[in-house]
C-alpha cells in the first residue's frame, strides 16, 4: 500500500507520522512542495499510489482521472478548504473523498486577529523602521469601538468573531447560512452581503471560496466601503478582485490590508502588492501550528486509512 502526502505543512512534520505508517505496513511518497505540485507531476504521482492526502494541489477530473486508471483508491483533503478539489469527478469515478473540517478554527482567528491589531497599530513598521535604524512612532487607530466586518461564519469566522467581540468592537458579519448570529457570539449583527459594509473599520475574509463569492471584494463593493478601510484576507485569495485591491490602496480608499492569502501563490515578484508599506504579505500560513497540523494530519490519515482499510 502506497500513500502519496503533499500537503507542505504535514510534510514539513512527516517524522511525526512515520511510525504511523510504518506500524501500518504503509509505504508513503513525500514530494519537495513548496505551495502546490502542477497538474503534469500529480498525473505522474497520483496513479503510483492507493491514497493521497491533498493539499492545495490543482486535484483536477484530469489528475483523478489518471489516478483512477493507476491505483489510487480513495483521497482526503487535508484541511478546511475544498475549492481546489474537483469532488464532482471523485464521484463520477467512483473516489471517496473527504476533508477534515474544524481542525484549526482557532489558530487561523488567532492570525487573523493578529493582522487586525498589528494594522491597527503599526507595529510592522516599527519593526521595519528599528531594523534599519530609525526609531518611528506611527499613530495608530484604536480597536475598543471600532466595528469589524466578518465575512463567513463557519469555524474560523465564529473564533473571529469571538476573538473580535474580546477587543470590545462591533461585530458585522455576513454568511448566507445564517439570518442571525449562532450561539456563543450572539452580540454580532448579521447582514446580507454586502448591505452594511461601509460601516466598517477593518474587514476580514474568513470563508471558503466557492463560484458565487469569487472576487466579492471588487471596485463595487469597495466603493460602498469606509474610506480608509483596513482589509484581512485569511481564507482564499480569488475571494478578492486583487487588481482591484491594489486600486483601491493606491487610491487611499483602502488604507492598508494584511494578505495571507493571494490570486496566484507565492505571490508573483512583479505583483505591485509588494511595493505598499503599509500592507502585511503572509505565505497562506495561518493554520500552521505544530499542535493545528497533528490534529489535522492525524485526521487525515485515519480518514484514508479507513478508505483503505487499513488498519492502524
Amino acid at each position: 500500500m502506497k500513500i502519496l502526502v503533499t500537503c507542505p505543512p504535514m510534510l514539513r512534520m512527516i517524522d511525526e507520522f512515520r511510525p504511523i505508517f510504518a506500524k501500518a505496513r504503509v509505504e508513503i511518497t513525500t514530494p519537495d512542495v513548496v505551495q502546490v505540485l502542477s497538474v503534469d507531476e500529480l498525473k505522474v504521482l497520483v496513479p503510483q499510489h492507493d491514497g493521497w492526502i491533498i493539499g492545495d494541489d490543482p486535484a483536477t477530473r484530469e489528475v483523478f482521472a489518471a489516478g483512477k486508471a493507476g491505483k489510487l483508491k480513495a483521497a482526503v483533503k487535508w484541511g478546511i478548504g475544498v475549492d481546489n478539489v474537483d469532488f464532482a469527478a471523485c464521484k463520477d469515478l467512483g473516489i471517496p473523498i473527504i476533508n477534515t473540517p474544524n481542525m484549526f478554527g482557532g489558530e487561523v482567528a488567532d492570525v487573523a486577529m493578529s493582522y487586525v491589531l498589528a494594522l491597527a497599530r503599526e507595529t510592522f513598521l516599527i519593526d521595519r523602521g528599528i531594523r534599519a535604524g530609525g526609531w518611528p512612532k506611527p499613530r495608530g487607530i484604536s480597536t475598543y469601538g471600532r466595528t469589524i466586518g466578518v465575512i463567513g461564519l463557519g469555524d474560523i469566522g465564529r473564533n473571529t468573531v469571538k476573538r473580535a467581540l474580546a477587543h470590545d468592537m462591533n461585530v458585522i458579519a455576513w454568511d448566507p447560512g445564517f439570518t442571525a448570529a449562532p450561539a456563543g457570539i450572539e452580540a454580532a449583527q448579521v447582514a446580507a452581503w454586502p448591505e452594511r459594509i461601509g460601516e466598517c473599520d477593518f474587514l476580514v475574509f474568513t470563508c471558503s471560496l466557492n463560484d458565487k463569492n469569487r472576487h466579492m471584494l471588487n471596485a463595487s463593493t469597495l466603493a460602498q466601503a469606509k474610506d480608509g478601510v483596513r482589509v484581512v484576507n485569511v481564507a482564499r485569495g480569488p475571494l478578492i478582485k486583487e487588481v482591484d485591491l491594489i486600486e483601491a490602496i493606491r487610491s487611499d480608499k483602502v488604507y492598508s490590508a494584511a494578505l495571507d492569502v493571494f490570486e496566484v501563490e507565492p505571490l508573483p515578484m512583479d505583483s505591485p502588492l509588494r511595493g505598499f508599506e503599509r500592507c502585511i504579505l503572509g505565505s497562506h500560513n495561518g493554520s500552521n501550528t505544530s499542535d493545528g497540523v497533528i490534529r489535522a494530519s492525524h485526521r487525515a490519515i485515519e480518514l484514508l486509512f479507513g478508505f483503505l482499510g487499513v488498519k492502524a
